[in-house]
């Protein structure tokens, strides 16, 4: 058989070589696909999309980051890599000081609110549907496998850590766009849909910081997965129902103000953060998963 010509050995290279591009464009790829396909049946008919629509999905979007995430690894990283992703999945046993770091979403989202509806106005009553914690459960369990499982440490291979974590927190909050409209309760968010989305994206980027923080500390996806479900779940129950939707874009805003300030203190303070480690990875080839 002839070997390889080098211009099909480039071809043949250049996934290896761009691994987190790679990533990233399938995952878009599978759940806007998945999103569209939902959708589907009332764009055609050129309706607007009902809220259960909205809420469906949610699910179909899940599969892109988990299954792009394992299939990539397998690919890349051989079973090897595989086993070593199933292991970070099962890995519970870290210092239960770490545990501590859930706090922070409700913390944080009801502190803002009580001092909204205190200082500002009535409306930013927090609310508590307690249902809502379990919206958290699915996203976190799903998405983390390829956010932290695969992205975060492929990037982290090239880039430094918080440069890496805040760049996967800007990508995290454009994977959003296509249910952008029914995040909230002010939906949907009409002409201040780019205010909200700007500020949603802001808030998912510190959050991706903190949960990249613990993950660099503990290898541990279980805790990533508990860290994003208490976000989601924080925002999905606590959410003022009585905001407009100018007022929720406000809320939001100054929710991730608050959680940049305490990226910022966590920066001042640890030298290095969010330090990975990378002692337990596979070692790669070079230049076989740079982005």
């Amino acid at each position: 058989m002839s070997a390889q010509t080098p211009s099909a050995a480039a071809f043949v290279s250049w996934p290896r070589r761009h691994a987190v591009v790679c990533y990233f464009g399938l995952t878009f790829f599978i759940s806007w696909l998945g999103a569209f396909l939902v959708a589907a049946p009332h764009l055609l008919r050129r309706q607007p999309l009902p809220n259960l629509t909205g809420i469906l999905m949610f699910p179909a979007m899940l599969v892109g980051p988990s299954l792009s995430g394992i299939l990539l690894t397998r690919l890349f990283d051989g079973p090897t890599g595989l086993r070593d992703l199933f292991s970070r999945m099962r890995r519970f046993r870290f210092p239960a000081r770490w545990y501590a770091a859930l706090l922070i979403p409700p913390i944080f989202v009801l502190g803002i609110l009580l001092l909204l509806k205190t200082f500002v106005s009535p409306v930013y009553s927090p609310n508590r549907f307690w249902l809502g914690l379990a919206f958290g459960i699915p996203a976190g369990f799903f998405e983390e496998i390829g956010w932290t499982g695969f992205a975060f440490p492929k990037m982290s291979l090239n880039l430094p850590p918080l440069r890496a974590a805040i760049l996967l927190g800007l990508l995290w909050g454009l994977w959003h766009i296509p249910v952008i409209n029914f995040l909230g309760t002010a939906v949907p968010h009409g002409s201040y849909w780019l205010h909200f989305f700007v500020a949603f994206t802001a808030a998912m980027t510190a959050m991706r910081v903190l949960i990249s923080w613990s993950y660099a500390h503990t290898k541990s996806i279980p805790l990533a997965q508990l860290m994003h479900a208490c976000s989601t779940g924080s925002l999905v129950v606590f959410s003022p129902p009585a905001a407009s939707a100018p007022q929720e874009a406000f809320w939001y805003a100054t929710y991730a103000a608050a959680l940049w300030l305490l990226v910022a203190a966590l920066a001042f303070w640890q030298p290095g953060f969010p330090a990975i480690s990378t002692s337990g990875l596979r070692t790669p080839q070079p230049g076989s998963l740079s982005t």
